[in-house]
């Protein structure tokens, strides 16, 4: 009798109870990052899973809980609304009475490793606990990442440190739970207490404090979206901070019931908050800044402007597509194998996509440029040449440009050079600067159409009707084509939106279509104009601070006003 086979017994799954923090996603730790690529299902409310997508591997399953956030609803209690949104992004409804916690331990149990992210820190969201402990009773294995809470995270951005060098005692208050007895307490402490609540509660929370023995003109700040680039902080007294926020046209406001961060106490530092305010004192705070370049393009620009406090907002203004005869080009690359060039030149990173398709294509790959000497017109086309294994031998030591291309490119020397021929892989509406130039220097140039630039579709309405109604706050543009097209395809950009040009012929271009420019960079450079729009940023900021105007972006400028020309 042959012995009995009995089933494998089913893969056990794994949750992570993970803090994505109080709003910015460079707050997510490290850990953090490793779990979510890892990840077989998140488990998350809307706001947490904008933080903590970009992370995630493609195809993770996402479980989106809209937990009643109502003036009812105590925190911690509830069942929350479900959406789920599967690797296609279908969605489908789920029925209400699986709550959270179900969906967590049935997809643990099914094998999957599920990341549970929750706002600022799971130690301190009521519905990890409960989650935690049904996982607990159930046997399910699970572990915490921590991350930086929102009462912490909050105040560091606001620029109101929560200790002093004495040692200051800090309370945290949830203002929407606390009791008579949690205010009677914080009330006749002399420390700083952080007290998390709602906008249209700030001014209660503010009375509970004064009932409690503190003394209507201790500091106070509210600081609203913490972390964000909406954020935005109010400095006042406990007495006067209703009245602050009306004069601010905050409330009466359908934003009321927005979570905010208020930090009380004469040790809080509110008083200093004008000189450690480094979050929203950044040159672009808040600017929505329109590029018109593709996501591909723009990621290192986009960086640097986030990092500078602005928002981009990447618009492509062309598209890529094959040349319309490719003959050319397939017998530029054959002869690029058989040694029939002494140099190829790129002069984007479109042209190296291009070239390192057709590679592709026909099975080659970076060795077969073994013996042929490479130039970059730049340092991006230089990184996508290192990206696909090829360290160029010339980049422009000057003006990242064909004429500064030109001004390091070696003549024609028939002693040292045994080939004399170049292959230009470039766009079909390329200039003719670069072939001439390489001609002058004694070179024969193959000057083959890689590929070919056309318009791009229009950008959604809503983006075109922002362009035209002043909805952004600036504009970059990197080449007269990106004038030209932006404007064909989404319309001028209004009076009110500050326009950036990396160069004069841009700028030329910009002006002759009806634009203003502002800024130009010093060299052209997308990081150089990045830089000189921040330096308009900070000038322009530090010009309202010294009028004793109040610090304001380009777009909210009021309706109807019009720049100088």
């Amino acid at each position: 009798m042959s012995p009995t086979t009995l089933p494998a017994p089913p893969e056990q799954g794994h949750v992570t109870f993970l803090g994505a923090g109080p709003g910015d996603p460079g707050l997510l730790t490290l850990r953090a990052v490793e779990a979510l690529a890892n990840a077989d299902v998140l488990v998350a409310e809307h706001d947490v899973l904008d933080v903590v997508r970009t992370h995630a591997r493609q195809g993770v399953a996402e479980v989106h809980t809209d937990t009643d956030t109502s003036a009812s609803s105590t925190p911690g209690t509830g069942t929350p609304q479900l959406t789920v949104v599967d690797g296609a992004s279908t969605t489908a409804a789920v029925p209400a009475n699986r709550d959270a916690a179900h969906l967590v331990m049935e997809a643990a149990r099914g094998g999957k490793r599920v990341v549970r992210a929750v706002s600022g820190d799971p130690g301190l969201d009521a519905y990890a606990a409960e989650e935690m402990l049904a996982c607990a009773s159930a046997g399910v294995p699970f572990e915490v990442v921590p991350g930086v809470a929102t009462a912490v995270g909050v105040p560091a951005y606001a620029g109101v440190p929560l200790r002093d060098a004495q040692g200051t005692d800090v309370r945290f208050v949830d203002a929407r739970t606390a009791s008579d007895r949690c205010w009677t307490e914080v009330g006749a402490s002399d420390g700083t207490v952080v007290v998390s609540t709602t906008l249209d509660s700030v001014a209660a929370a503010a009375g509970e404090l004064v009932s409690a023995g503190r003394k209507p003109d201790t500091p106070l700040t509210v600081t609203v979206a913490g972390t964000t680039t909406r954020q935005r902080t109010w400095t006042a007294t406990l007495g006067t901070i209703a009245q602050t926020l009306k004069q601010a046209k905050v409330l009466p406001s359908p934003e009321g019931a927005r979570p905010v961060i208020a930090v009380v106490g004469e040790r809080s530092a509110a008083a200093q908050r004008d000189r450690l305010a480094w979050f929203e004192s950044k040159p672009l705070f808040g600017w929505k800044v329109l590029v018109p370049r593709t996501k591909e393009q723009a990621a290192s620009l986009s960086d640097q402007l986030r990092s500078y406090g602005a928002v981009p907002h990447e618009v492509p203004t062309i598209a890529v597509e094959p040349p319309r005869t490719p003959q050319q080009m397939e017998r530029a690359v054959k002869g690029l194998v058989t040694g029939r060039y002494e140099w190829i030149a790129f002069t984007s990173v479109n042209a190296v996509k291009a070239v390192r398709e057709k590679f592709e294509e026909y099975g080659l790959d970076a060795r077969a440029f073994a013996g042929i000497k490479v130039a970059a017109v730049g340092e991006q086309t230089a990184k996508a040449l290192i990206a696909f294994g090829v360290k160029p031998d010339l980049v422009p030591s000057g003006e990242q440009s064909a004429a500064g291309l030109l001004e390091d490119w070696p003549p024609y020397d028939p002693v040292f050079d045994p080939i004399d021929r170049v292959f230009l892989p470039r766009a079909d509406i390329a200039t003719e600067t670069l072939v001439a130039g390489l001609i002058e220097l004694g070179w024969e140039v193959d000057d083959v159409t890689a590929y070919r630039t056309v318009r791009a579709s229009p950008p959604p309405a809503e983006t075109r009707e922002a362009i035209k109604g002043g909805g952004f706050d600036a504009v970059l543009f990197t080449s007269s084509s990106t004038v030209r097209n932006l404007v064909g395809i989404a319309g001028k950009p209004h009076n009110v939106t500050v326009i950036a040009c990396i160069g004069p012929a841009t700028a030329k271009t910009a002006e002759e279509h009806g634009l203003r420019v502002d800024v130009m960079a010093p060299e052209p450079s997308v990081h150089k104009l990045a830089e000189a729009l921040a330096d308009f940023g900070a000038r322009r900021r530090l010009a309202a601070l010294e009028a004793g105007d109040p610090v304001t972006r380009p777009s909210e400028r009021r309706p109807g006003a019009r720049r100088p020309r």
